[in-house]
């Protein structure tokens, strides 16, 4: 039968945790954003009709998304060092760390699912808000910017949301190829002091507290955005009914 935790042993070893918790907030936030500046041009191209533009990229989120991201990061940290030409290139100086691997395919693989989240709100953007613009004038770049990214971003919020959440659970795969991450720190204390029941109840209360925080923020966010439906519902609820 379980004892109970070793509240001291826990206390002793949060110095240890909280850089590894630096390395692992800074894998989710990198990603994120190398995720987004990656998918959002990608997105808006694989919605093309055109098969040899939109093509390939399918062919790209199809593999990210029909793999596991564990073997894409042994892809990549594993087997691109084996072809002499990468060690002699300059992407050496980034394949040779872990942690440049791990960004590279953490961001690979979300850009994957954000281009597809992305293709479909476009395509789920009404048909009358677009012939609307088009019946005013605007160009095909306009109607983009003004009508379609707006109502597609409000569209995708709820599927990206959980997204960002799956990537920082997924950084703790990065223990796996070196990277000091929360998990690899808890890791590291386990192989010390013999106390994996302690550190891992404790990382994993760590990761609860991130995902609510991280939740929390994008209700925030999507609150934002649709403070505008919010305004129009409570003005319509201060209309008296007339009988």
């Amino acid at each position: 039968m379980l004892g109970p935790l070793d509240l001291n042993l826990i206390w002793n070893s949060l110095p240890d945790l909280f850089s590894g918790l630096m390395v692992t907030l800074q894998l989710t936030v990198l990603t994120t954003i190398g995720g987004i500046l990656l998918s959002v041009p990608l997105g808006v191209l694989r919605t093309s009709p055109n098969k040899f533009i939109s093509g390939p990229i399918w062919a790209y989120t199809y593999f990210f998304r029909g793999t596991p991201m564990l073997i894409q990061l042994f892809l990549i940290y594993y087997g691109l060092a084996q072809f002499k030409a990468v060690r002699s290139s300059g992407l050496w100086f980034i394949l040779r760390d872990g942690y440049w691997c791990c960004l590279v395919a953490f961001i690979l693989n979300t850009a994957a699912y954000t281009i597809e989240i992305i293709a479909g709100a476009l395509r789920n953007v009404p048909l009358g808000d677009i012939e609307a613009a088009r019946a005013m004038g605007m160009s095909p770049f306009t109607i983009l910017r003004r009508i379609k990214f707006p109502i597609a971003t409000r569209i995708l919020f709820p599927a990206y949301t959980n997204e960002v959440v799956f990537i920082l659970q997924s950084t703790s795969l990065a223990s796996l190829v070196t990277v000091m991450d929360l998990t690899g720190a808890a890791r590291v204390v386990i192989a010390r002091t013999f106390a994996p029941y302690e550190m891992f109840i404790t990382i994993g209360i760590i990761y609860l507290i991130l995902t609510y925080l991280t939740l929390w923020g994008f209700r925030g966010i999507e609150g934002h955005l649709y403070r505008h439906l919010r305004s129009r519902k409570e003005v319509v609820s201060e209309v008296p009914v007339l009988r």
